[in-house]
């Protein structure tokens, strides 16, 4: 029998997708990120072991929420697809029984085709785009940004629909030349619906200090919103030297 570990559950999620959605937050996450506000989400064998039943069964008392609203499911994390086999049956077992709308809030760290399964019963990516240059991808999160960066051209390819996201910290995500190359980027794409920045906020240093870590960006301040305005018009910018010739 297919478990899953879950970090926790929200019944009323409104950033994760269109409508209301039930949120399901699942442990484990190899990306490292400076910014990260959940970092008790890291580890892959805590939090709460459950049964794909005892997952749907928490879903269903909300359903005509999520259907009058447009809503449905979303699977975050933590990284969702490091627990494919268990989102898989979730995503699979909702569509069957209730035809939900299902979402997966993913950094893109996995090989498309090791997750085709539940990227074919996933009816939108929420694709968190950490940073377009790799080395300062790498000092970000720890990783490189390869595998993002192929899971993107891949849900491009094969007719997915996803919403590209990505977290804008002062002093990491604002020279011109990566805003103007991750809008060149995003033109390449087919299935953009639509494109966001998350403004960095320092909600989660608590979680860090309680875990007894160090916070890497201990200082850095929220970013005002002329810079989250330039920040967007750059990256059309970058977009639109693509998209016009």
């Amino acid at each position: 029998m297919i478990k899953g570990h879950v970090h926790s559950i929200e019944t009323f999620g409104t950033v994760d997708g269109p409508g209301i959605r039930f949120v399901l937050f699942m442990q484990g996450c190899l990306l490292k990120c400076q910014y990260c506000h959940n970092p008790d989400t890291w580890a892959l064998n805590e939090g709460q072991e459950m049964e794909v039943e005892e997952a749907l069964a928490e879903i269903e008392p909300y359903l005509q929420y999520y259907r009058s609203s447009g809503g449905g499911l979303t699977v975050s994390g933590g990284e969702p697809t490091l627990q494919y086999p268990f989102v898989t049956q979730v995503f699979k077992e909702a569509k069957r029984r209730w035809n939900l709308h299902t979402t997966l809030d993913s950094n893109g760290y996995n090989e498309p085709e090791k997750i085709r399964e539940l990227l074919e019963n996933t009816d939108l990516v929420l694709l968190d785009l950490k940073h377009i240059n790799d080395e300062k991808h790498i000092k970000l999160t720890g990783k490189s940004n390869e595998r993002t960066l192929k899971m993107a051209r891949w849900l491009s390819d094969n007719g997915r629909k996803m919403w590209i996201r990505h977290v804008f910290v002062p002093g990491i995500h604002d020279q011109e030349e990566d805003l103007l190359e991750l809008g060149r980027f995003i033109a390449t794409l087919n299935g953009v619906e639509k494109f966001e920045i998350l403004p960095y906020h320092q909600m989660g240093i608590y979680k860090w200090e309680a875990l007894g870590k160090t916070y890497p960006l201990d200082g850095v301040p929220t970013p005002t919103e002329a810079e989250v305005a330039r920040a967007y018009e750059l990256i059309e910018k970058g977009r639109m030297e693509v998209l016009s010739v």
